[in-house]
């Protein structure tokens, strides 16, 4: 068994791509799948604050420092899905190594089904190891001009580096701001839409309660859509 490797990304920070990684993996988790999330955000992680792991002993940073094997930062989330977090210190940032995060997936590609890798927002080092290494890169957007531009400029350099976009993700569809819809955001970016994420209120209550959203509101529209997402990633269609 070997993992299919996502990484989610965008142009820009504020998109959702976080929240996305963290609801995609649960929701995979829960068809049974093994799935570890990982935050590759060495400089600005917040995944683990999602999940109340930002005190954890052992993150991403002392890793890729080379003080602690990839196992011992791996932490068991809601609904069985693996979750390494990244420490939120300037010291573990400045001690860490980027470039080892290559070593750190081929250590666990053999013993999971999914990992999905939480990329660092804009273009910088620490940003294109994720584009680079992963199976295919999943773009996550909001419908509005700025957010298009971004998530095109890394499309462009994920195509670059030899890497394969997967599609987008349509985050905080509805929202009354724009008029933005599935099919421009296709045209726009020249991919297709894999999923429309609905603006919903309880995306941000469940986070106060760190908790994913698919488990704490599972009806809700953000959480059918995420796991509507799950099963089609999880199936027998390839994204």
């Amino acid at each position: 068994m070997t993992a299919k490797v996502y990484t989610i990304a965008s142009g820009k920070g504020g998109t959702g791509k976080t929240t996305t990684t963290v609801n995609l993996g649960t929701a995979l988790a829960l068809l049974g799948k093994k799935t570890v999330i990982i935050d590759a955000d060495i400089a600005m992680a917040n995944l683990g604050l999602l999940l109340g792991l930002e005190k954890s002993p052992v993150t991403l940073h002392e890793v890729l420092s080379g003080e602690a094997k990839v196992h011992e930062a791996i932490y068991e989330g809601a609904g069985g899905v693996n979750v390494i977090p990244c420490g939120i210190s300037l010291q573990g940032f400045q001690n860490s190594d980027p470039e080892k995060l290559q070593e750190v997936m081929a250590t666990l590609v053999e013993d999971v089904d999914f990992i999905l890798i939480d990329a660092p927002s804009g273009i910088s080092k620490d940003g294109v190891i994720p584009l680079a290494i992963a199976d295919k890169v999943i773009l996550v957007v909001n419908p509005d001009i700025s957010s298009m531009a971004d998530a095109l400029k890394t499309k462009v350099l994920t195509e670059m580096l030899g890497g394969e976009i997967g599609g987008a993700i349509l985050n905080r569809a509805g929202m009354e701001r724009t008029e933005i819809d599935r099919q421009k955001v296709a045209d726009i970016l020249g991919v297709d839409v894999i999923e429309m994420v609905p603006e919903d209120s309880n995306v941000r209550r469940c986070a106060a309660f760190k908790i994913p959203f698919v488990i704490k509101t599972p009806k809700t529209p953000a959480s059918v859509a995420f796991q509507r997402l799950a099963t089609h990633v999880s199936g027998t269609d390839v994204i």
